[in-house]
């Protein structure tokens, strides 16, 4: 058997994490690309009854039924109107050790981009309203400050 040895990356391209850049409201949110299984346009949503506030419909992808998540609700975030840009972007996560396919409803999607560790920022205690166990981490994107969210946490 034929054995192909790979030679390590260096350290710093190693522990480049690849991300999908988008926007709701006036944040930005960068994803794991890991969780990310598509982005597709809007399609109609059916309203579910006694549903979370933050997951009040399903949609149908590829014959999936599948919560689609406003996390404009869940952050306290005004509601809008869609645009030309909105999308869903479908999400697989873990939720008590299971796969889950969610949508994400964006406003808009910017781009699949890396991020270093080394513009990687502590969540500041003072100041946020949102709730720290929502957010990962803050890093900087084209020199703003962007929010990697959990997402397990927010969903679950």
């Amino acid at each position: 058997m034929n054995v192909i040895e790979r030679k390590p990356e260096t350290l710093e391209a190693a522990a480049l994490m690849q991300v999908v850049m988008l926007g709701i409201g006036d944040e930005v949110f960068a994803l794991d690309t890991e969780l990310v299984r598509e982005i597709i346009d809007p399609v109609p949503a059916t309203r579910v009854a006694g549903a979370r506030p933050f997951l009040p419909s399903v949609v149908n992808v590829r014959g999936n039924v599948i919560p689609l998540a406003d996390l404009r609700v869940r952050f306290g975030m005004p509601k809008t109107e869609s645009t030309a840009d909105t999308r869903i972007v479908v999400l697989e996560i873990k939720i008590d050790g299971d796969p889950v396919l969610v949508g994400v409803v964006a406003d808009k999607v910017y781009e699949v981009t890396e991020i270093s560790p080394a513009d990687v920022q502590q969540t500041p205690r003072v100041g946020m309203h949102w709730n720290p166990e929502f957010i990962h981490f803050i890093t900087k994107w084209r020199k703003e400050f962007v929010i990697v969210p959990n997402m397990e946490r927010i969903l679950s």
